[in-house]
């Protein structure tokens, strides 16, 4: 199921991961695994899913931006209703159906952020995976909040490396990028801003290891008009991660309904190292334009027999996801 792709001025929709693939003219070439390290096995029990309130919070558009407009969410006390009495009911199933697809399936885990009615959901949520290109993301947020510090706009050249890195999930665009930010140093210190206290960043970005529930955060800072990005940075992460390119809209927009707008970054990954084994992750968001819908969603998983084998087990844990928490 495809979402509509919207341009939208509201500060709140924003954010998701990373596919390490170029896209040209319909041609996609991998061009992840630019590290020959093996990925880490978490093999560990699942263990029961963490469910704890999250707060809302509601954000104000920025004076002008392209049409067409996106209303907000809701704001005030209609954000903060207390969550209905069947959510124990929702996690209890989800747990179960996530158990039973982990029975049969690679490692992975979940995480969601419902921003409409506070609550989050993990499965799995502390367990460490190497991030492939969704840490574009990160980078994406440094630059942003390097732009700010320093009270101007990103840079043309910036932005320059920026849309490919976001859109086509380009290595080299990265790589440059990375380098200019001040590489490890600068994305950990943005990192922690952001408030990422489980994602450990590597000299080679996409041996970056992080968790889901570390990701919903990052999700959440790119659409928090309390949090350290402003407007004008929230409007940029969203415009790219809702616009990458066809052939990588995969993922967390499988869960979109007609109408509902997305943003996404997906990350795979292969290495000698691991036996050809895939990393396969997807973080991205979904809104309604009536407000009745504000979810963050990550799965990170590895250990896929192939690319594709990944995208199919991601994409099935995200609509588990939709289909027993009632987004």
């Amino acid at each position: 199921m495809r979402s509509i792709r919207v341009w939208f001025v509201a500060a709140v929709i924003a954010v998701i991961i990373s596919g390490g693939a170029l896209i040209v003219t319909g041609i996609n070439a991998i061009s992840e695994g630019s590290a020959a390290a093996s990925l880490a096995a978490d093999r560990a029990t699942p263990p029961a899913a963490s469910v704890t309130p999250a707060a809302s919070a509601t954000a104000t558009p920025p004076a002008a931006a392209p049409p067409p407009s996106v209303p907000p969410a809701p704001a005030g006390a209609a954000a903060q209703e207390p969550a209905a009495a069947g959510w124990p009911d929702n996690v209890t199933a989800l747990d179960a159906a996530l158990r039973k697809l982990a029975g049969n399936t690679p490692d992975f885990s979940v995480a969601v952020l419902d921003r409409k009615t506070g609550h989050t959901y993990a499965y799995r949520g502390s367990v460490k995976f190497d991030t492939a290109s969704i840490v574009k993301t990160q980078i994406l947020a440094c630059m942003l909040l390097k732009a700010q510090d320093a009270g101007r706009a990103p840079t043309s050249a910036e932005m320059a490396l920026a849309k490919p890195m976001i859109r086509l999930s380009d290595n080299g665009a990265t790589t440059s990028l990375y380098q200019k930010l001040g590489g490890k140093a600068a994305v950990t210190r943005s990192n922690k801003r952001l408030g990422l206290t489980q994602t450990v960043v590597n000299s080679r970005w996409g041996l970056t290891r992080t968790t889901a529930a570390d990701q919903v955060r990052l999700l959440a800072a790119l659409v928090d008009p309390k949090g350290p990005l402003n407007a004008s940075s929230r409007q940029t992460a969203f415009s790219l991660m809702n616009t990458v390119d066809k052939a990588q809209d995969w993922g967390v927009p499988s869960v979109a309904k007609a109408g509902e707008i997305t943003m996404v970054k997906n990350g795979w990954d292969t290495r000698t190292a691991d036996g050809g084994l895939w990393a396969v992750n997807t973080i991205g968001r979904v809104t309604s334009k009536d407000g009745a819908v504000d979810v963050s969603v990550v799965v990170l998983s590895h250990n896929n027999k192939s690319m594709q084998s990944g995208i199919t087990l991601v994409e099935k844990a995200a609509k588990l996801t939709r289909q027993h928490l009632r987004y």
